[in-house]
């Protein structure tokens, strides 16, 4: 999927900067290979950027044209010139949070300084260059792969859920005094940078969108990786225990009985009155007689808390769905 983006991006580039060089020569437009710069400056990974990037383009065009006027006017020396038109150039857009700009407002100079030209019909000259440039950005930009991008979302909602799965099925092993197989603090990294990857996709595909998007993906991974963090704290924790207490295998078995709830359509409601009948459980036995049983009771203790704050966090996810969401993706 990363190799298909990349060859799609460098495919728009590639055509929207040579149409751009194309239609600027058919206009008779001085410098139009600058136009080709534009399409492929302007070119950013999502719609709504290329829009943004478009309209400053066009107002930073109108300021640099003012300042080009003003200091190419005063100053004879061309490379004094060009560095205080430069100068104020990058401290205008950085000011105004445009700095995406300076790089075409740079080019734009230099053909003003090479003219010194600044009759109507030059600076119309070089405002068709980048109305061209931009213009074949935002055309060649509608065309996006929702398809595959929203099948591959869904393909890694499902692949973090069976690592989480699979996760809690380690904890518990754990828990219960078993022979690990795998390294289980590996495993909670691993996925811990893919679940960040898999937010920057979510965000891609909602940025690429004209139409207002519920954001589903985007709160759905964030409170996987919340999950992740606590799966990360939990597994701490368990490091420090020196004895598993009778009660580990009680906890265990909850563990391993989590696994259904990790599903994305459930709603953790039974498991969080369980683990509060648990709490009870383990408040109810007797006290620890020595140092390292009471050390290794507080220590389960504390992970009945975080697996309570893994558990919250999807309850909240599922509660924060609105009618909208639930017929989209739920219902459905």
């Amino acid at each position: 999927m990363k190799s298909k983006k990349i060859g799609m991006q460098a495919l728009k580039i590639a055509i929207g900067s040579s149409l751009a060089i194309y239609i600027a020569n058919l206009f008779g437009l001085k410098y139009s290979l600058a136009a080709g710069s534009v399409a492929l400056l302007t070119m950013v990974t999502t719609k709504w950027k290329t829009v943004k990037l478009s309209v400053a383009r066009v107002v930073t065009f109108i300021i640099s044209v003012l300042m080009a006027l003003i200091i190419f006017s005063a100053v004879e020396s061309e490379w004094m010139a060009y560095g205080i038109y430069v100068f104020f150039v990058v401290i205008i857009s950085e000011m105004i949070g445009w700095g995406a700009t300076i790089s075409v407002n740079a080019l734009i100079g230099m053909h003003f300084l090479e003219v010194r030209d600044f009759e109507v019909d030059f600076i119309a000259n070089e405002f068709m260059l980048v109305l061209i440039g931009i213009t074949m950005a935002l055309v060649l930009n509608l065309f996006y792969d929702y398809g595959s991008q929203r099948k591959a979302l869904v393909e890694n909602m499902r692949y973090t859920e069976e690592r989480l799965q699979m996760i809690l099925g380690e904890i518990s092993a754990y828990l219960a005094n078993k022979e690990m197989q795998r390294n289980v603090w590996d495993d909670i990294c691993a996925l811990e940078k893919e679940v960040q990857g898999f937010i920057q996709d979510a965000y891609e595909y909602q940025d690429n969108t004209f139409q207002s998007h519920p954001g589903y993906y985007i709160d759905y991974f964030e409170m996987r990786m919340k999950q992740c963090n606590v799966i990360h704290n939990l597994h701490y924790e368990m490091k420090k225990i020196r004895h598993m207490p009778d009660e580990a295998m009680i906890i265990s078995s909850y563990v391993f009985d989590m696994l259904v709830c990790v599903k994305e359509h459930t709603v953790p409601t039974a498991q969080l009155d369980e683990l509060h009948e648990l709490f009870a459980i383990i408040r109810n036995n007797s006290l620890p007689k020595t140092r390292e049983e009471f050390e290794s009771r507080a220590m389960l203790y504390h992970i009945l808390m975080d697996l309570e704050e893994f558990l919250v966090f999807k309850r909240r996810f599922v509660d924060g769905l609105d009618d909208k969401k639930r017929k989209l993706y739920w219902d459905n």
